[in-house]
């Protein structure tokens, strides 16, 4: 049994159809279909419909009456039953019929044309069935892609607001090393106009000295004296001031860049890239037991271990000292599957007893349970952290197999073993874990079969998905799991013994990859736990070869799943 951190939230107790409020459901009517209560039933129901067939719940699924091929009237001779069923026509004849018209046609026993058409109809519902199989699995990969655009889209939107930034970060730099140009271009060109200002004003005050000192002389009244210097005037007129040479000047002019496409970005389609999943798995430590092979292991929280073997009829409690075990405690009992109780108590299915036991790890006593589901006998157990009990089990006598879930009083909460159509869901439940969003998964292989399955049931019960291993994995051989396990990050493990492979799928039983555990050195791989510090704890069978009681136990690392 693996031990799981998972929860159900959806098998959650189901009401009396009636009452509402009484949850321990213990009959049906098949009737009208209704589900309820020993006082509905009694003081409701059967008042006001007498005539219903109302069935205690344990027992749905199984034959209620024996079916009645001999009062069937004939729809062409009233007075008459029919007797036989002609295949040629594909219709049910009387006596008349036959001589008249059908002496010369195939006929058959009515039961047996029955049972024809029965296996008929369950093939075309196998059809549907693969059919829906196959539309849940399209349709989980459809949220798949859902989820990867979600994810590309918020990224993509992440993007252009980045970039937006970005672009008016650059924008804003850009403008700012404009205006500085523009500034040094404007603070060169106006020094230059000072200067030359300053040297025309300076050429400009000379000219009018010059100017006012010829105007003085022309004013002046004494001709000797104007004689006297008029060429030395005459001369100082004809004498040019230098002028500023005024050059071809620049200036700047801002022009506007033009916004495309080119230069902001653009959107172009791309595939979605489909999640990939990198798993490894490191061995942190290994373990030899005295025991031929590891049939299960349960953890508990104070690291020590619960492990059995079928075979040696032999259950231990020993706890991890160094690279060994130190045995706590033994029982000489034969266990096929374990699960530990908030308790610490361990449960146990003992071989041919309806009822589960429980041992007192305080006293060490095994007794028994209040978890029962007679008629049938325990193949699996699971305890999810919510404390409920779900529990494989096998009417052997009756051909029946199902899925019960029980509260912690040992009520059944739902019983899982026809599908939709009424066919049966299980070969063997052989173990099971459940996920968080309360899919239940059930490995489902019968030991005289020469396949198994991995069985997902959704939330209302129904069966969502069937994986029956990989084409490349399972290429030589056939998918046998023998146990599975829930992941901390809700993903499932399931050991496939035949191939050494661990099947890692997702909380909806599509494979996501998987790790050949012969690749790290572990042979036989063939029970899984988690503990709760989250290390998986592998229990392997002895070598093929080998005689002696030399079964390993690796604790590993397993990451990405």
């Amino acid at each position: 049994m693996a031990f799981s951190k998972s929860v159900i939230r959806s098998q959650i107790p189901i009401n009396c159809n009636l009452c509402e409020t009484e949850k321990n459901i213990k009959w049906k009517c098949l009737t009208c279909g209704v589900l309820m209560c020993s006082t509905c039933k009694d003081k409701i129901h059967l008042r006001i419909a007498k005539d219903h067939k109302v069935v205690d719940i344990k027992n749905v699924g199984l034959p209620v009456e024996e079916l009645d091929f001999t009062n069937i009237k004939c729809k062409e001779h009233s007075e008459q039953s029919t007797c036989l069923f002609c295949t040629n026509c594909d219709k049910l004849v009387c006596p008349t019929c036959v001589s008249k018209v059908h002496k010369k046609h195939d006929l058959t026993e009515i039961s047996d044309a029955y049972n024809i058409k029965i296996d008929k109809l369950k093939k075309g519902q196998s059809k549907l069935q693969r059919e829906k199989y196959e539309i849940i699995a399209t349709k989980d990969q459809l949220n798949q892609f859902q989820k990867s655009e979600n994810s590309n889209y918020a990224k993509v939107s992440t993007d252009i607001l980045n970039h937006e930034k970005v672009l008016k970060l650059a924008v804003k730099e850009h403008i700012a090393k404009l205006r500085n140009e523009l500034d040094q271009n404007h603070k060169a060109s106006s020094k230059v106009n000072e200067e030359s200002i300053k040297a025309i004003s300076k050429s400009e005050r000379q000219i009018e000295e010059k100017y006012s000192d010829v105007q003085d002389f022309m004013d002046s009244t004494d001709i000797s004296k104007f004689f006297q210097n008029v060429n030395k005037i005459e001369k100082s007129t004809e004498l040019s001031i230098p002028k500023p040479e005024i050059s071809h000047r620049k200036t700047l002019q801002f022009i506007p860049g033009e916004i495309t496409q080119s230069n902001i970005g653009v959107l172009q389609s791309v595939d979605i890239p489909l999640p990939e999943v990198k798993v490894s798995l490191g061995i942190v430590n290994q373990y030899q037991t005295n025991l031929p092979l590891v049939s299960f292991l349960s953890p508990c929280p104070d690291d020590s271990l619960w492990i059995g073997c079928t075979q040696d009829e032999v259950i231990q409690k020993v706890k991890p000292d160094g690279t060994s075990l130190k045995t706590i405690s033994t029982f000489n009992i034969q266990v096929f599957s374990m699960a530990i109780l908030a308790s610490d108590n361990p449960l146990i299915k003992v071989k041919g007893k309806t009822r589960l036991k429980m041992i007192r790890s305080s006293t060490g006593k095994v007794t028994d349970s209040v978890y029962e589901i007679h008629p049938f006998l325990p193949s699996a157990i699971h305890i999810t952290s919510g404390g409920q009990v779900i529990v494989g089990g096998e009417d052997y006598d009756n051909r029946r197999r199902a899925v019960f879930v029980l509260n912690k009083n040992g009520d059944h909460e739902a019983v899982y073993e026809h599908d939709k159509h009424n066919q049966p869901i299980f070969s063997y439940p052989c173990s099971i874990t459940t996920t968080s969003n309360s899919n239940i998964h059930v490995a489902d292989c019968d030991s005289d079969e020469d396949s198994g399955r991995v069985v997902v049931l959704g939330q209302a019960g129904d069966v969502i998905n069937i994986y029956d291993g990989d084409t490349d994995i399972n290429k030589k051989k056939p998918f046998r799991p023998s146990a599975v396990v829930t992941t901390p990050r809700d993903n499932v493990i399931v050991v496939d013994p035949d191939t050494g492979t661990l099947h890692i799928m997702n909380n909806s039983g599509q494979l996501i990859t998987y790790i050949k555990t012969t690749d790290h050195g572990i042979e036989g791989a063939g029970s899984l736990a988690f503990s709760p510090t989250g290390q998986l704890y592998i229990g392997c069978s002895r070598g093929v070869r080998s005689t002696a009681k030399e079964a390993k136990i690796y604790q590993v690392n397993i990451s990405g799943c």
